[in-house]
């Protein structure tokens, strides 16, 4: 069963760190989530997912961004930046989405809590 309990907020590095199509991952022990976490930056907005893909032990970080989607590297299934939602075969479950925010220059994670709308 996941866990639905928000963690508290993290400054996972700058906001200048994260390049534009970039991601990073934030461990475990830093994030207290039962998963590491991939902070994405696609077209000048942050989104974050479980890093790891539903389908395979793959890090989304290391995947593929594009129109919108990350690709597993694994088996290339996508899923949406935004919902988390599987887009394509063989990956049947959807990816887990977090809070990350922009606050006084630095990026700032909420594992467990809601996206920002937006």
């Amino acid at each position: 069963m996941p866990d639905d309990n928000p963690r508290t907020p993290v400054r996972v590095c700058t906001d200048a760190d994260l390049a534009e199509g970039q991601a990073v991952t934030v461990p475990t022990d830093i994030t207290g989530w039962s998963d590491a976490v991939a902070v994405f930056r696609y077209n000048g907005t942050l989104y974050a997912l479980d890093d790891t893909c539903p389908h395979e032990q793959a890090s989304l970080a290391e995947g593929w961004i594009e129109n919108g989607e990350i690709e597993c590297p694994l088996h290339q299934s996508r899923f949406s930046l935004r919902t988390g939602e599987v887009a394509c075969d063989p990956a049947t479950r959807n990816a887990r989405t977090h809070r990350v925010e922009v606050r006084d220059g630095g990026i700032w994670l909420t594992a467990g809590a809601q996206p920002l709308a937006g």
